[in-house]
């Protein structure tokens, strides 16, 4: 969906602002007279992200304001005297002080909350079963028990305390990024939404501990309630954590060191239930992060869709919230104490403003009316090794229909009675609620140029590129975003972009300039850190283009089975007779729908979470994966006479086939020898450099679990699950290291993945003791 860009106010700007920056113009720059501004193609249109899910909640999105124009972006670290309701020369020397002074805060306070929370019953059933007192002894012993969750309980949110954080973030923020850009479009529906009493739940990916402060400092200078954040941080300091306290973190409670280790707890997990339960009585927000790769915060969102299933809490809206960072700060701590923070902030007083950030708040939607609508469905839900196996060990074509379990994204907490779901459909659908929200926060982060960059260099330009092919191909890749709905967030002229982003880049990458060419070369460097910086910036390209890059490598695996199957018949090459295949040559291969479906689906399989909705399947999305193909022109469909071979190697049973229903001559009886849709690759010559350009995006990810697999006979067993981790890491770093290419594959996130893809294929088992091999 597009829509009209219309500015209507002060600081309200409908376009990025251009990246200006003071240095003498470069030889290739001035070589280039395209200007390229975002949107290019679109003329005074731009995308519309972080709309609700039209299948799983309609209702959600008929809600949506009829506005039919761009409410712009607002940059949160500019700020000046019209801001304000003074002027003069001294207001513009004290105008953030001003600024921050003059914004709404919700405050908090805790009141009786403590009392309520210690009465709750589940409060009480997890007391009684942690401490048992003996007969004729009083109940002092079980409260007791509550003192390290007593400050947690008593999280408030203070509005003078939160006017000096807020000031004291946007000082630091200052030193520390370009700018903070706010996507508005979505913020009337937020407000209306906080009018009709709905508590909202903010929902984002964990990135970095940014994330916590970036999200309260959005909604406070947009006049919106502060939520109390859930950040898992295991705080010694007692005065950090009392500050921290007092403007709304929940943070881990003293006697955990890891937010797993405070779960298996049942009295913190009943305490935070009932905890959560009167926040949202209160008509509170919460801010909630959630990780893509371990699933680590979904408890938190299983324990409100418990209360509204009992319930205790009528309704909320969930809020996803995408957050890009051109250059993201190296602030992912497990501890933090006094005398750390203060080094950390004292370092970046002295250090120089690198990048942007940009937020995108979402259109919130009902959890009610996900959970009871029906539309996400988990009954098709079905472990990974009753998917895959079969086709792995008999070699079959067909794959069973269904969708893979990940029940692991929500693990079963057997000392958590209030998480433990009657049956494995209400666990699923809280785990499905988990991925969609992932997918969603996902879907709403805007591409920044460092990532657009990044991609091509890792997956197009690996050995190297000149900046005017390099200029050439991010104004392609530029448009085929927007194409796809997906936004950015810079603005310019393409050589300001491409200098802007390789200064960014700069510590990553080799810059020649020779003498015999006009052009510098840029070469990625071959470094394990260079590369694994490159892949995480380019995720966002990877998860905007999946179904082009699903089906890429489905093509590609069915074009190995043709080599290696011997069947040429179709190949001509000038020269070659027979069936002989030599070189890089001409080549005109047919293949079957069918099949090409079916390689699509067993590698949906194999994706990481939240990479797909869970409220689509994985047969449509692989029918999509093969559209796309042909959408961008990879594929040609075309219809060949039945005494053709095509590239379909087994005749299955029970296969669906699609005609036309106003065909007055057809009959089910005519389905059965009717495969006639095929495809073929357009422009062998040109093609293969688009066609290697999607593979690549998967490469990395399918690389680590060949390679984890491969390891699997060198490993000793049982392990503690961190230990073998660990060593799992380890081999794919050795591995990257021996080959001294693909250092993509050996990150720490790839290794996790790997081993939660081997576990549900049945090839290792978690015990008590560890993980095992069977």
């Amino acid at each position: 969906m597009m829509v009209n860009e219309k500015g209507d106010g002060i600081n309200n700007n409908t376009s990025l602002p251009s990246i200006q920056q003071n240095r003498p113009a470069l030889s290739w720059e001035l070589k280039i007279k395209k200007r390229v501004t975002v949107p290019s193609c679109l003329g005074m249109f731009r995308p519309v992200m972080g709309q609700c899910c039209h299948q799983c909640t309609p209702n959600s999105l008929s809600k949506k304001l009829g506005q039919n124009s761009f409410l712009g972006f607002r940059n949160l670290l500019s700020i000046n005297e019209t801001q304000t309701r003074y002027r003069g020369w001294l207001v513009r020397r004290v105008c953030c002080v001003l600024y921050v002074s003059g914004c709404k805060v919700y405050g908090s306070p805790v009141s009786d909350r403590l009392e309520r929370v210690c009465q709750s019953n589940r409060v009480k059933e997890a007391l009684a079963a942690a401490h048992k007192a003996p007969e004729g002894e009083d109940s002092r012993g079980q409260h007791s028990l509550l003192s390290p969750l007593l400050s947690l309980i008593n999280t408030c949110i203070s509005p003078g305390l939160i006017r000096f954080m807020s000031w004291m973030m946007l000082k630091m923020f200052a030193s520390v990024f370009g700018s903070i850009q706010v996507n508005r479009n979505h913020l009337p529906a937020l407000h209306k939404a906080t009018q009709e009493g709905s508590p909202l739940v903010y929902v984002y990916l964990r990135q970095s501990a940014v994330d916590c402060a970036l999200i309260p400092l959005a909604l406070l200078c947009h006049s919106l309630r502060t939520p109390y954040t859930v950040c898992p941080l295991h705080v010694k300091s007692s005065f950090l954590r009392s500050v921290l306290e007092k403007v709304g973190v929940i943070l881990l409670p003293p006697n955990a060191a890891t937010e797993l280790e405070a779960e298996m707890d049942p009295l913190y997990s009943a305490v935070m239930t009932s905890l959560v339960r009167e926040l949202l009585h209160e008509g509170q927000a919460l801010s909630v992060g959630v990780s893509a790769t371990s699933g680590h915060g979904g408890q938190w969102l299983a324990r409100i869709r418990q209360l509204i299933k009992e319930g205790s809490v009528p309704d909320v809206s969930l809020v996803p919230v995408g957050i890009s960072y051109d250059c993201a700060a190296d602030t992912n701590v497990k501890e933090a104490g006094s005398q750390p923070v203060l080094q950390w902030l004292s370092l970046l007083l002295w250090k120089k403003p690198a990048g942007s950030v940009m937020i995108h708040l979402s259109q919130p939607f009902s959890l009610k009316e996900m959970c009871e609508s029906g539309r996400c469905r988990v009954d098709e839900w079905l472990p990974l090794q009753d998917l895959l196996l079969p086709v792995i060990i008999n070699n079959r074509s067909d794959s069973v229909f269904g969708k893979r379990r990940m029940s692991w994204l929500l693990p079963t907490l057997h000392s958590a009675p209030e998480l433990e779901e009657k049956s494995h459909s209400d666990r699923d659908l809280s785990v499905a609620i988990v991925l969609h929200l992932i997918f969603s926060a996902a879907s709403c982060t805007a591409v920044m140029s460092t990532s657009l960059v990044s991609s091509l260099l890792l997956y197009k330009h690996s050995k190297g590129v000149s900046t005017s092919v390099l200029c050439r191909d991010v104004a392609w890749l530029l448009e085929e975003l927007l194409f796809r709905n997906r936004d950015v967030g810079f603005g310019g002229t393409l050589p300001e972009i491409i200098h802007y982003s390789l200064a960014l880049l700069a510590p990553h990458l080799v810059i020649a300039a020779l003498p015999s060419r006009k052009d510098p070369l840029i070469v990625p460097r071959p470094s394990a850190a260079s590369a694994l910086h490159l892949s995480a910036l380019a995720q966002k390209v990877t998860h905007t283009f999946i179904l082009e890059a699903v089906g890429a490598c489905a093509v590609s695996a069915m074009l190995c089975e043709v080599v290696f199957s011997g069947i040429s018949s179709r190949v001509r090459s000038d020269g070659v007779e027979g069936e002989e295949v030599k070189g890089d040559m001409e080549f005109d291969v047919v293949l079957g729908q069918s099949e090409l479906t079916e390689k699509a689906l067993q590698l949906c399989h194999l994706l990481p979470p939240g990479i797909m909705p869970p409220c689509q399947s994985t047969q449509s999305f692989a029918l999509d994966a093969v559209d796309s193909l042909v959408r961008c022109g990879i594929l040609i469909m075309e219809e060949i006479p039945c005494d053709i071979h095509i590239c379909d190697f087994w005749k299955r049973e029970g296969t669906l086939t699609w005609t036309a229903t106003d065909d007055p001559y057809h009959s089910d009886s005519d389905c059965e020898d009717q495969d006639l849709r095929s495809y073929k690759i357009s422009q062998p010559k040109q093609c293969p450099e688009m066609l290697f350009f999607l593979c690549r995006m998967l490469a990395g990810h399918l690389r680590a679990l060949c390679w984890t697999t491969s390891a699997l006979d060198m490993m000793d067993s049982p392990l503690p699950e961190a230990e073998f981790l660990s060593q799992i890491h380890s081999h794919l770093c050795d591995t990257a290291n021996q080959k001294k290419q693909h250092y993509e594959s050996c990150s720490e996130e790839a290794a996790h993945t790997a081993v939660r893809t081997l576990i549900d294929l049945g090839l290792m088992r978690i015990r008590a003791s560890g993980i095992s091999i069977c």
